[in-house]
C-alpha cells in the first residue's frame, strides 16, 4: 500500500491508505491574516510560536509553514520569502519535533526551506505548468522529500474533474522521469467551494477515488475551501472531512485548533478501522470533557497529551537525504 514517510529530526508521520488521517497545520500562514503579516515584516515571531505550539497540541501531525508575506518595504517576494521562510522554519524546529511541510510559490524560499529544515519535509507545492514541474521536481529529487502536486495548470483551474484528474495523471508521470516514485506525490484534486459549486463535493469524493485506484496515490486538500463563503463553515467541514475519509483521502491542510473539525476526523478514523482498540477516540473523549467543562480546546489537548507520556507522532530516525 502506498506510504508516504515524513520526517522531522527525530519523529515520523505517515500518510497511507492504512494510516490514520494526516492532519496537516495551516494555521502558521500569513494569507489572509493582516495581523500576523505585519508581525512578521517586523521580525516578531511571537504569534508563529503559539500557532505551533498549539497546533502540535491539539493533534496536527505536520505543520505547514508559509512565509507568503508581500512586505510593505520591498513588495519582491523572490528577495524577501527565502530567509524569512529559513527563519520560520528554524524557529518552529526549535520548539516542537513534528514534521514540517514548507509551502511557497517562490521556488527559492523553497530551497530555503529544503536547506533549513531537519529531516524529511513535505514540499508545497508543483503544479503542472510546465515552468512549475522544471522548477521544483529537481528539487523534489535532490532533496529526497515527497511533495504536493496540485491538479491546476497552464490553463488554470478546471471545473471539469476530468481536466484535474489528467493534470494529476500529468505531474505523477513527469515526476517518474525524474525518479520520483508516486508514493512521494501527495495529489491535491483541488476543492471547489460547495457554495459556488453543488456539486464540489461528489466531484473531490469521485476525484479521490480515482488517484488512490489509477494512480495509487495519496491524497491532501485545504479542506477549508469547501465551505468558503458560507455560514457555520465549522460545521460543513466536519461533514466533508469524514466523507473525504471514507472515499480515500488520507490527509489533509486544516486547522487542528477546531475541536469540532478534528473530533470528525477522529471519528472517521475509528470507524475506517485505522484507531486499533480505540485508543484515540477514548483519550479524545475525555478531552472533549474537559473542553464543555471550560477549558480551552489547546489547554484540554495538551494536558491529555501530558497525562499519557506522548506528544504525538511516530518515532523514527532521520532519514539521510539523497
Amino acid at each position: 500500500m502506498t506510504r508516504t514517510v515524513i520526517e522531522s529530526k527525530s519523529k515520523t508521520a505517515v500518510i497511507g491508505f492504512d494510516e490514520p488521517f494526516c492532519v496537516i497545520g495551516e494555521r502558521i500562514n500569513p494569507t489572509g491574516r493582516k495581523k500576523l503579516a505585519a508581525e512578521l515584516e517586523a521580525g516578531d515571531f511571537s504569534t508563529v510560536e503559539k500557532d505551533a505550539l498549539e497546533q502540535a497540541a491539539c493533534g496536527a501531525m505536520v505543520l505547514d509553514i508559509n512565509a507568503g508575506v508581500v512586505y510593505n518595504s520591498n513588495p519582491n517576494p523572490n528577495e524577501t520569502e527565502p530567509p524569512l521562510m529559513r527563519k520560520m522554519i528554524e524557529l518552529v524546529q526549535g520548539l516542537v519535533d513534528i514534521p514540517l511541510c514548507i509551502d511557497s510559490s517562490v521556488p527559492a524560499a523553497l530551497e530555503a526551506g529544503l536547506e533549513a529544515a531537519e529531516g524529511r519535509p513535505l514540499l508545497n507545492s508543483v503544479t503542472g505548468e510546465e515552468e512549475r514541474l522544471e522548477q521544483v521536481l529537481p528539487l523534489v529529487k535532490k532533496y529526497n522529500v515527497p511533495v504536493v502536486a496540485i491538479s491546476n495548470d497552464d490553463t488554470g483551474i478546471s471545473e471539469d474533474p476530468e481536466v484535474r484528474f489528467a493534470v494529476a495523471k500529468k505531474i505523477v508521470e513527469r515526476a517518474a522521469d525524474f525518479g520520483i516514485p508516486a508514493h512521494d506525490i501527495v495529489v491535491d484534486p483541488l476543492v471547489m467551494p460547495i457554495g459556488a459549486m453543488a456539486s464540489a463535493g461528489q466531484q473531490v469524493f469521485a476525484l479521490v477515488r480515482r488517484l488512490r485506484e489509477e494512480l495509487g496515490v495519496n491524497t491532501t486538500c485545504g479542506a477549508s475551501n469547501i465551505s468558503f463563503g458560507l455560514p457555520n463553515r465549522h460545521g460543513i467541514n466536519a461533514a466533508f472531512l469524514p466523507m473525504a475519509i471514507a472515499s480515500g483521502m488520507t490527509s489533509a491542510i486544516m486547522n487542528p485548533t477546531r475541536p469540532v473539525e478534528m473530533e470528525a476526523v477522529r471519528a472517521a478514523n475509528l470507524l475506517m478501522n485505522h484507531d486499533p482498540h480505540g485508543a484515540q477516540w477514548i483519550g479524545f473523549a475525555r478531552v472533549l470533557d474537559a473542553v464543555e467543562a471550560g477549558t480551552p480546546f489547546p489547554e484540554a489537548a495538551k494536558a491529555a497529551s501530558q497525562a499519557r507520556g506522548a506528544s504525538g507522532g511516530r518515532r523514527g530516525g532521520r532519514r539521510r537525504r539523497g
